[in-house]
């Protein structure tokens, strides 16, 4: 059986992975967004916090995904909620990242006119530093979700949802005559997934972006 055989095949099976899949992603991007962007205003203005913030984000994603998945199993169980988990630590940090560095490369004179003017702090933040650095907070919202497409399969390892049950698979039957194509089919989702997910972050930074940053 020829790849695009087993595709035609094999279509609605391999949707319904994706579609796990990308649940499992949109679920650990949003809360990574969450937790990053607040870590980032937290600490944006003060070097020593926002130092050791960006470090232990770093740390986390230089631990082989494998050890963390098996280190949250007996912790956290079996399927989603280790998977999550992982996942959102592995998304940290080019969140926290480029939130800490759109925020510190808004023209202070802006922000210092915004202060002549009577503007409270809260006010500066969210008219004038959050929307000028939303195009730079995005980016690192992109970055995040195409890592976390990626190690999302590895999820499978421990009964997680999305593509990597099929890589899994295959490589547990490597030899037999379909466990190219089934892993084949499984890495094909996951371009085509990461482009998707790239293409619709283009669409909303460009539908969020201050109409003067166009």
């Amino acid at each position: 059986m020829t790849f695009l055989e087993y595709l035609s095949r094999r279509w609605e099976h391999l949707f319904e992975l994706t579609v796990d899949h990308a649940a499992v992603t949109l679920l650990s991007v949003g809360i990574s967004a969450l937790i990053g962007v607040t870590l980032g205003l937290a600490v944006y203005r003060t070097d020593r916090p926002r130092e050791i913030v960006i470090a232990i984000t770093a740390i986390f994603l230089t631990i082989p995904s494998l050890a963390l998945f098996g280190l949250f199993m007996p912790i956290f169980g079996l399927g989603w909620t280790s998977v999550v988990i992982a996942l959102v630590m592995y998304g940290l940090l080019p969140i926290v990242r480029n939130t800490v560095v759109g925020l510190r490369e808004v023209d202070s004179a802006i922000v210092e006119s915004a202060q002549g003017m009577g503007m409270s702090r809260t006010r500066r933040l969210l008219r004038i530093e959050l929307p000028l650095a939303w195009p730079v907070i995005m980016t690192g919202i992109r970055v995040s979700t195409v890592i976390i497409v990626g190690i999302a399969a590895i999820g499978a390892y421990i009964n997680g949802p999305g593509l990597g049950n099929d890589i899994f698979r295959a490589l547990a039957n490597i030899g037999s005559p379909q466990a190219l194509n089934i892993t084949l089919g499984a890495f094909f989702c996951i371009i085509v997934l990461a482009i998707l997910f790239d293409l619709f972050y283009v669409l909303v930074t460009r539908l969020t972006m201050s109409r003067g940053l166009r």
